[in-house]
């Protein structure tokens, strides 16, 4: 593996002038008539012109990396080249690449799952020679369908391989995706004469050297400096949940131009634009993007933001990679990544074109449990590996997920994971039917996991110095990629010892007041589950109306700020906090008037023995002056989360009850659920014993 960093004086390499006119020629129609390759551009298009390069380019976003590939495209395709092939992680970003191909004057298209109808004619146009450039995710790449129709026959006529966000193919790096993985075994099949080019603005050395091994050992490295100068990065820590979203609502105004505000999860997006709604009305334009929306409103919302029409996506991580906003003029993180990599990689959609751009982390002692459940979310469990196998070892023919959640017991997410995991290690592979096992033993490789395990912890204990200040903020997330230029920026928090001018440390009181009010004032519904679930339950198919709850209520969701102190102290056996007990009242009225329905008994169903459901239908009975009592709940050896629906309804069937015979309208007060099967399981019973309608409470359904 050859490396070279311009800046130390190693020779370029150079185009031609014939290849340097077409590459100049992209590049002015990318960026304007006085636009140029750069020397360091230069020194990867002219690697990428010679049959069988192997090049990996690690650079700070904005640096250009896409030019590289365009430019590289279009000398490949002047000389005779064959097409294109861009692995690309985010539709959004291939919607962007496609566009800008089209500037540079390439023909480009992608295949995804927002455009099936046109993946025919896609198809016939690469494989007749018509289209220069084609965009595809990694799930795609893997799919075997379209390795058949598509890579079989393009395998010795790709001109040029880019994988975009490499770091990706690295089980070292911060967002690992077994599916990328298997770029490598793409590569495999190439004809020897096609380049292939990698880039990532996220790889530290370790990453760097697996990434240029899977490439090849003759790959060549471009690394640059990764300090961006435009960033004021900003840290204010100990704003309990509630008050974070408060500081956005307030300082939102007094953040230069439009951005991004970061959050963990889908709820927070949606709650968090009601906060700022709280606040300002419609007088701040701010809209969610979620990874659950519709391709077509999330492009309707970059857009959005593109023009300034709006003042912030309040965004999970789906809108990361590929966007880009030259003058994107802030980026807020509520909570924080849970490595310095990923975090880098968000805070760099600013300022690529501005002198200056505001980064402001809202920290919480809460982060801590979420960056241990990132670190050991993709960890193989080897005895549920084994339990996976031997379903598919015993099979008649390939299996589909479903079939083997049903087999193993095992939810269909975490089956879904385990199967591309396996795939990676040669133990079982995807065909169109499902998949099979190859006859490749697998083994736990434990040494190597607890590499990785200890690695995103390191980056945890990273991030706790990033949080408490220990030293220039810009400088240890450079020094975080094994930067050697890393040095103090003078314009952090840290280095100049208080945030950026004119924003404030903590929110006011009575913005905090406010949006709290408003966010406990409504309830969100829980649906009724209308599905038997089949497998260890036995009975599939649909649940009679006659066995089925009402839509219920849930007065905290997930992590909901508005309730965190409420519900830590209530699940700490403190009594029940009158807040609570307003909103479940409020809630009960509001429900009845909307619905027509109202309680003749109000039971409770304490799920984890604590009595805070016991105590909140106490106070509802007496407020309401009903009748009720406690459901009984059989003690037993719960499903961990990782059990499937079916075996977690099984567990319910069997521990709940016996009912007590009832009439009327029947309230039920759950303490805390995340699937709602004893919910579900409860209701079916309670109608049996008598109920004309169960009306489910939920204090809080968990994630």
């Amino acid at each position: 593996m050859s490396t070279q960093q311009p800046d130390r004086q190693q020779p370029t390499r150079e185009l031609d002038p014939r290849q340097r006119e077409i590459a100049d020629g992209v590049i002015t129609s990318l960026a304007g008539p006085d636009a140029r390759l750069r020397a360091d551009q230069e020194t990867a298009v002219a690697a990428l012109a010679s049959p069988g390069a192997r090049v990996l380019v690690v650079q700070a976003t904005g640096w250009g990396k896409s030019a590289v590939y365009w430019a590289a495209t279009a000398v490949i395709r002047a000389a005779g080249g064959g097409p294109t092939l861009i692995v690309s992680p985010l539709l959004s970003l291939m919607r962007d690449q496609v566009a800008a191909a089209t500037r540079g004057g390439l023909r480009a298209a992608t295949v995804n799952s927002a455009n099936i109808d046109d993946w025919s004619a896609v198809e016939h146009d690469l494989l007749d020679g018509t289209l220069d450039v084609l965009l595809v995710s990694p799930e795609r790449l893997a799919n075997p369908g379209f390795g058949r129709r598509v890579l079989d026959a393009l395998a010795g006529r790709l001109g040029l391989v880019v994988i975009d966000e490499a770091h990706a193919i690295s089980d070292w790096g911060h967002d690992f995706r077994p599916d990328y993985r298997r770029v490598s075994d793409v590569l495999q099949t190439l004809n020897p004469q096609t380049s292939v080019l990698a880039t990532t603005a996220t790889a530290n050395e370790r990453v760097t050297a697996d990434v240029a091994a899977q490439l090849g050992d003759a790959t060549l490295v471009l690394r640059g400096p990764l300090a961006r100068k435009s960033l004021h990065l900003n840290v204010i820590d100990g704003l309990d949940p509630l008050e974070r979203y408060a500081w956005v609502a307030q300082e939102l105004p007094m953040l230069p131009g439009s951005g991004i505000v970061y959050v963990l999860t889908v709820a927070d997006a949606d709650r968090l634009v009601q906060a700022v709604r709280a606040v300002h009305g419609d007088e701040l334009p701010v809209a969610a993007y979620t990874g659950g929306l519709p391709a077509d409103e999330r492009h309707r919302l970059e857009d959005e933001l593109l023009a300034g029409r709006v003042k912030a996506l309040i965004a999970t991580s789906a809108l990361g990679m590929g966007f880009d906003k030259p003058d994107l003029g802030f980026v807020v993180h509520v909570g924080a990544p849970p490595s310095p990599v990923s975090y880098y990689q968000q805070v760099g959609r600013a300022g690529r074109a501005l002198d200056e751009a505001v980064v402001m982390l809202l920290a919480s002692k809460l982060d801590d449990a979420i960056w241990e459940h990132f670190a050991t979310a993709t960890i193989p469990d080897p005895a549920r590996m084994d339990r996976l196998l031997e379903a598919l070892a015993n099979a008649d023919g390939p299996m589909t997920v479903p079939g083997l959640e049903s087999a193993t017991g095992i939810r269909r997410g975490r089956v879904e994971l385990m199967c591309k995991q396996l795939a990676v290690d040669g133990a079982v592979e995807r065909t169109s039917d499902g998949w099979l096992v190859t006859g490749k033993p697998w083994t736990y490789d434990a040494p190597h996991y607890e590499g990785v395990l200890a690695v995103r912890r390191r980056e945890a204990d990273i991030m706790r110095s990033f949080i408490r200040g220990e030293k220039c903020l810009m400088r240890l997330l450079t020094e975080s990629l094994d930067d050697p230029r890393s040095q103090d920026c003078g314009q952090c928090s840290v280095c100049r010892g208080e945030i950026t001018p004119g924003l404030a440390e903590a929110p006011e009181v009575e913005v905090v007041r406010t949006v709290g009010g408003v966010l406990r004032r409504d309830a969100e519904t829980l649906e009724p589950r209308k599905m038997w679930p089949g497998g260890a339950f036995g009975t599939r198919g649909r649940i009679p109306p006659a066995a089925m709850a009402e839509p219920g209520r849930i007065l905290a969701f997930a992590d909901a700020p508005q309730w965190r102190d409420v519900l830590d102290a209530a699940k700490a056996g403190d009594a029940v906090a009158d807040q609570l007990a307003d909103a479940a009242v409020n809630v009960v009225a509001r429900w009845g008037r909307e619905s027509g329905v109202r309680p003749d008994l109000i039971f409770s169903l304490d799920l984890t023995g604590r009595g805070l459901a016991a105590t909140l239908a106490q106070k509802l009975r007496e407020v309401g002056r009903r009748d009720g009592d406690a459901l009984p709940v059989q003690p037993g050896q719960r499903p961990g989360r990782e059990e499937t629906g079916a075996t977690e309804a099984a567990y319910w069937r069997d521990h709940l009850g016996p009912m007590p015979q009832v009439s009327g309208n029947v309230l039920v007060v759950v303490d805390e659920t995340s699937s709602g099967w004893p919910v579900t399981l409860a209701a079916a019973q309670l109608r049996e014993a008598g109920a004309t309608a169960v009306l489910p409470l939920v204090i809080h359904r968990t994630a």
